[in-house]
């Protein structure tokens, strides 16, 4: 790389997170994903036969968006309905200026998400299993590209794929009762969603090819010990303790500057995947973007000034 490359690279990478986009307003998307719409906290309008119910939480939670995995009979598991319809929630949340921090989140009890509908799965001939894996393995690509930050809430089981959905995320919260593990070899398959590469440079390759080797399954505790989730937090009687930690997590994130955000999620992302010094011209590059901005301005006059800024994503 050069710096004259990387510039005009990662200008372009920008203007694209920050340009004016598609906002999530009721009946702008006709599509099976539940509540594109403001809604009051912890409310959404999808009814339980939804698979996917999708919020914009308010009050001090404003600016979150939260996506809950609600196929509770099936454990949560990648349907190709479900698949379907994050994949348009995805679409539809990638460009919204309104939305600076996602959650992943189950509504079903116990569960995060169990990877793949096998029942399904066992009904795919051999020639529809490889596309159906690669557009699931593109899916939760698009997960990991977002441009604003993602945090999985894991209050249960995250199995196979599940995991690999919450690898693809920033930041994990985990509930010390939850279950998490890539057992695809008990199956006598590999994990394909990401797993092989993502688990080893979270936890690093020794103990990655144990849990992989072995298909364990470990607790939320001791994926907070081996670096595998940010947070672990005792479960509550409404099983939904590692959301409520993740609310809390996100209220952090949300005052932050939005460009500043998601041009340094591409600097950490693209840096920590090559050497120092290129990695350095990443971070010179990326930091060259956020110097034209309104919100620095506003940043310096808020602290000259002595309020809280007011930041707008310009």
């Amino acid at each position: 790389y050069n710096m004259a490359s990387l510039t005009m690279f990662l200008g372009r990478s920008v203007r694209n997170l920050v340009r004016p986009g598609l906002s999530l307003r009721p009946g702008v998307i006709q599509c099976r994903v539940a509540a594109y719409q403001q809604g009051r906290r912890h409310q959404s309008t999808a009814t339980s036969e939804e698979e996917l119910q999708v919020s914009y939480l308010e009050g001090d939670s404003q600016g979150i968006v939260v996506f809950g995995l609600n196929r509770p009979e099936a454990k949560n598991s990648f349907s190709r309905n479900l698949a379907a319809l994050l994949r348009e929630a995805l679409q539809a949340v990638k460009f919204d200026r309104n939305a600076r921090v996602l959650i992943v989140r189950s509504l079903a009890p116990g569960i995060f998400c169990a990877g793949a509908d096998l029942k399904e799965r066992a009904k795919m001939s051999p020639s529809e299993v490889g596309p159906f894996v690669a557009g699931l393995r593109a899916m939760l690509r698009e997960i990991a590209n977002l441009p604003m930050p993602v945090i999985a809430a894991l209050d249960g089981a995250a199995l196979g794929g599940g995991l690999e959905m919450a690898l693809g995320c920033d930041m994990r919260v985990a509930a010390v009762s939850a279950k998490m593990g890539l057992t695809e070899t008990k199956l006598a398959i590999i994990p394909a969603l990401g797993g092989t590469h993502n688990l080893p440079r979270l936890i690093g390759p020794a103990k990655a090819k144990e849990l992989i080797f072995t298909g364990r399954a470990i607790d939320g505790q001791e994926a907070f010990d081996i670096g595998l989730v940010n947070h672990v937090v005792p479960q509550n009687s409404n099983g939904d303790a590692a959301y409520q930690r993740s609310l809390l997590l996100a209220q952090e994130i949300v005052p932050q500057g939005p460009i500043a955000l998601k041009v340094v999620k591409t600097a950490i992302n693209k840096g920590s995947q090559v050497d120092l010094d290129t990695g350095m011209a990443i971070e010179e590059a990326c930091y060259a973007q956020v110097i034209p901005t309104k919100d620095r301005i506003e940043g310096l006059m808020a602290f000259k000034e002595k309020r809280p800024p007011r930041y707008k994503g310009e």
